[in-house]
């Protein structure tokens, strides 16, 4: 049975520009390829739709070089 999805809301820091948007979203697709991902470059936020937990979706963020914390899940 698969899980459920959840929006996600992370902080990320770190991202300046279009290709930071690629490299975070290619990251989060990376553990679940069926993630929604919406990127606010202007705010530093991340909105996901996922079945991934936030602590995941954070570790991921971060090994791609990115300070990344869940706002809410």
């Amino acid at each position: 049975m698969e899980e459920p999805r959840k929006d996600l809301l992370m902080q990320v820091d770190g991202m300046t520009c279009d290709g930071c948007v690629a490299s975070v979203t290619k990251a989060i697709r990376r553990l679940d390829p069926a993630a929604a991902v919406e990127v606010d470059l202007e705010h530093g936020r991340v909105h996901v739709t996922t079945c991934a937990q936030s602590i995941e979706v954070a570790r991921v963020l971060d090994a791609a070089g990115y300070e990344a914390r869940a706002m809410t899940g």
